[in-house]
């Protein structure tokens, strides 16, 4: 997608104030692994969009909470990563974590069930088929790495989401109709 690296915490700032970066918000369908720095709880809107609709779903499904562990970070942030994590990507180069451009997130998967994992696995290969987003089951973090592409944005323009809540219509009887 050619978005630059984001090397520091200045850079990481200016994209949060121009609004390319936005913060993920939580609440009743997601929450935040306690660890992960305030500062760096933001990613692209579509990625947001992507957390949001995910989690929505989930909730509705098990009536729990998916946990964000990483968003957003800087190239200072993951060269320090890759120092104790050998799963973590470099910070430079064709395979460059993606983490850097705001593009990816890490979903919890300890403590998740069988049917939960086997459900979050079915819809990312739904999303992935797509072409909406590379997702990765990481097993030394026990995360779900997920990189959205920009193209959500328009494929969530083009569909009919309705909240699950959202009461039936009234149906029409005989004895209701207006005479």
């Amino acid at each position: 997608m050619e978005l630059p690296r984001i090397q520091d915490d200045d850079e990481l700032e200016a994209l949060k104030a121009s609004g390319a970066l936005l913060p993920i918000i939580p609440g009743e369908t997601l929450r935040f692994d306690p660890r992960l720095d305030p500062t760096r709880r933001y990613c692209r809107p579509w990625t947001r969009d992507f957390v949001q609709d995910l989690s929505l779903a989930y909730y509705h499904r098990f009536h729990e909470q998916i946990q964000v562990n990483s968003a957003v970070r800087t190239v200072k942030v993951q060269n320090k990563l890759r120092r104790h994590n050998r799963n973590a990507a470099p910070s430079e180069g064709d395979t460059a974590s993606s983490h850097l451009a705001g593009l990816t997130v890490d979903l919890q998967r300890r403590g998740m069930s069988q049917d939960q994992i086997h459900w979050m696995e079915r819809y990312l290969f739904y999303m992935k088929s797509l072409g909406l987003v590379e997702p990765e089951e990481e097993r030394r973090q026990w995360v779900f790495h997920i990189m959205v592409s920009g193209r959500y944005a328009e494929w969530r323009e083009t569909q009919d989401i309705v909240p699950m809540d959202r009461p039936e219509p009234a149906t029409v009887t005989a004895d209701s109709r207006p005479e």
